[in-house]
């Protein structure tokens, strides 16, 4: 009996390290995918000065890029958690290798359109399906935020690498070299490939019923209210970061008269902070709830985003530290809290409100975009100073975990 025991406690720690694995490979997989799309807005300076375009055109760019992604990031989740497609990760990746390539081609501004479309389309076939296995992988309820921390970290990373290797590697050579990515893309795709074969081994229709939790004691109505709640937090968010990710470097050659090499060096301090905040927030909402940490990262953003615009170069880059990383610090703690809501849609969760974040960024963009070609740059970080207050919302969203117990 003795035996047994520790044939299946060696068999269960083999199958936890597995999946640990895997969570691992999708985070790096995330890593690789978000440097590629981080590309793009760093080489806005580069493409404005090509192409002769305003500010509202380098907003449609993300425009384009973000609600490409945001409109079939939900459909992507949706078919998932009905009909799991173990290699759609792979095949996603296969649309953001054609963008690389087409952009760095792109005579003109239509093509540059085109291209950033298909590399929001495999940003958007990823991150629904690769956050559902991530969960699945997890393990249980005390390693849902990990799990979903980790995997967004990678994202995180990515997103502040790919600013840095533009100022080393393409803003010196040119556009054209954004094709040198497409390996990066090969790489994805291999990694992905491993990470679907696991999943259609381990994880077959008749064990997938496993993975559903029980819903919350609470009515469809305040359940309703609660991912209202939640998708006007995210509004916040994605509009407030959308600022700093897309005119982050404008806003420092504009006032501070940096270069843009070295403002592309603030903008990556400010990507890696957006990094640590995402890596710490999943593991504490775990200890103490999504709502504390949810409450803890936007409001506590609001005196340090107040205070940006009136900064110096010495403060400024401190402030967007601390903001990054407050404002991070709610990312996986969002997603997990909608999932725990709506248990047994994973993707569909995951692909609305990451499809809603990339959104209302491409939306933000553009917006900010026009405020700034009819005002300043400076202006822009006056009015959304005021974006994070909406996290007062946070105090009409109820405590699962005492939900979960009257359940």
């Amino acid at each position: 009996m003795a035996e047994v025991t520790a044939q299946t406690t060696i068999e269960r720690r083999i199958a936890e390290s597995t999946a640990f694995s895997i969570i691992l490979a999708l985070s790096f997989s995330h890593l690789l995918n978000d440097m590629m799309q981080s590309l793009v807005p760093s080489l806005y300076p580069l493409i404005k000065n090509t192409y002769g375009l305003n500010f509202v055109q380098i907003g449609v760019i993300t425009l384009t890029m973000q609600v490409t992604s945001s409109m079939v990031q939900p459909l992507v989740g949706l078919v998932a958690d009905k009909k799991p497609q173990p290699y759609s990760l792979t095949l996603g990746m296969c649309a953001t290798l054609a963008g690389l390539l087409l952009l760095a081609g792109a005579v003109h501004y239509v093509m540059v359109l085109v291209a950033v479309a298909l590399m929001g389309v495999g940003s958007a076939v990823f991150h629904p399906e690769a956050s559902r296995v991530a969960r699945i992988a997890s393990g249980g309820a005390q390693r849902h935020g990990l799990a979903q921390s980790l995997f967004q970290v990678g994202g995180n990373i990515g997103s502040a690498t790919g600013p840095i290797l533009a100022a080393l590697i393409v803003i010196p050579k040119g556009q054209g070299t954004v094709g040198w990515f497409s390996c990066v893309a090969l790489l994805a795709m291999v990694v992905l490939f491993g990470v679907g074969s696991w999943y259609r081994r381990e994880h077959p229709p008749s064990r997938r019923a496993r993975y559903t939790m029980a819903a919350p004691n609470l009515s469809r109505r305040h359940v309703a209210i609660s991912l209202v709640i939640l998708l006007s937090l995210v509004f916040s968010k994605a509009f407030y970061q959308a600022s700093l990710s897309t005119y982050y470097t404008f806003y420092l050659m504009s006032k501070f008269h940096l270069s843009m090499a070295r403002a592309q060096v603030y903008l990556f301090i400010f990507l890696a902070s957006v990094a640590v905040g995402t890596l710490v927030g999943g593991p504490i909402g775990d200890r103490i709830g999504r709502k504390a940490v949810i409450w803890g990262s936007i409001l506590g953003a609001v005196p340090f985003a107040l205070m940006l615009p009136f900064a110096n170069l010495f403060w400024t880059p401190i402030l967007t530290v601390l903001i990054g990383a407050t404002m991070a610090s709610a990312s996986s703690a969002i997603i997990v809290y909608a999932i725990d809501l709506v248990p047994g849609k994973i993707g569909t969760m995951a692909g609305l409100f990451f499809g809603l974040s990339f959104g209302m960024a491409g939306v933000g963009a553009a917006a900010l975009g026009s405020l700034a070609d009819w005002t300043s740059i400076d202006t822009v970080y006056r009015v959304c100073a005021f974006l994070p207050l909406m996290g007062l919302l946070t105090v009409f969203l109820p405590d699962l975990r005492r939900a979960a117990i009257r359940a």
